[in-house]
């Protein structure tokens, strides 16, 4: 059975240390978390967040850690999400100019690529996250799929901005279901492009879950990336997801 998490970007208004965010994430249902990009090694007791973790019995689906941070700060990166037990890092995003030309789009895969091949030979795996600029039509393909085909790489898919971006979420995973362990469940209005709670947007839920089901994806993450109150966010969130497994 596919297991619940959250991305801690979700919550990142919460006034309150990174472990006592953990707590109120133990309170529901949800199994783990997904890291965000305000982690850093000094800013952040990792022992307090181990213990957290472990008094909560969360899980680290994965973390989100830009391709900066990646190519520039890569020893102290891996020195940290080791030390956090988490193997997957992902890259959540990459401005819409990389997505302009086919050119662009073969400049980022090299750069994901080789930070790819680092990553492989220290244990870790590498994703990218995606919102909708990634599927700008580049004539045959959309940028999102050229991408892909260039970059080995595992796809965290966020339902909700595919569906966003034009594409149908559903297809997209069952296309790239090989590439797909971590399926970001998260919400848009369509016409607005502006986020909303889980169930309240354009996405189809039953049809992509179906389909991450089909796909045996490993992690349903519930994002929403501006809440009103991030608290009763997170609590929606946790039951929605919980309902969907």
């Amino acid at each position: 059975m596919a297991r619940t998490a959250v991305q801690l970007y979700s919550l990142r208004d919460i006034d309150a240390p990174l472990p006592d965010i953990l707590d109120l994430v133990g309170e529901t249902p949800l199994e783990g978390v997904e890291f965000a990009l305000r982690i850093r090694e000094d800013e952040t007791d990792v022992d307090a967040v181990l213990d957290a973790l472990e008094r909560n019995d969360l899980d680290v689906a994965a973390a989100h850690v830009g391709l900066e941070d990646l190519e520039e700060r890569y020893d102290e990166m891996v020195d940290l999400y080791g030390r956090l037990g988490c193997e997957t890092l992902v890259v959540p995003w990459l401005d819409p100019e990389h997505f302009e030309s086919e050119e662009a789009v073969a400049a980022a895969a090299d750069r994901l690529e080789a930070v790819k091949s680092a990553l492989a030979d220290d244990g870790f795996d590498l994703h990218y996250h995606n919102h909708d600029q990634e599927f700008v039509s580049l004539g045959e393909a959309a940028a999102m799929d050229e991408l892909l085909a260039r970059a080995e790489i595992g796809f965290e898919i966020d339902l909700g901005w595919a569906q966003a971006g034009g594409v149908d979420p559903a297809e997209y995973v069952e296309e790239y279901a090989d590439r797909i362990s971590l399926a970001h469940f998260a919400d848009a209005d369509g016409e607005t492009m502006e986020c909303v709670e889980l169930g309240a947007g354009d996405l189809d839920l039953e049809a992509v879950t179906e389909a991450v089901a089909r796909a045996d994806v490993e992690w349903y993450i519930y994002e929403h990336d501006n809440p009103e109150n991030p608290r009763e966010s997170l609590e929606n969130g946790a039951e929605t997801l919980e309902s969907l497994r």
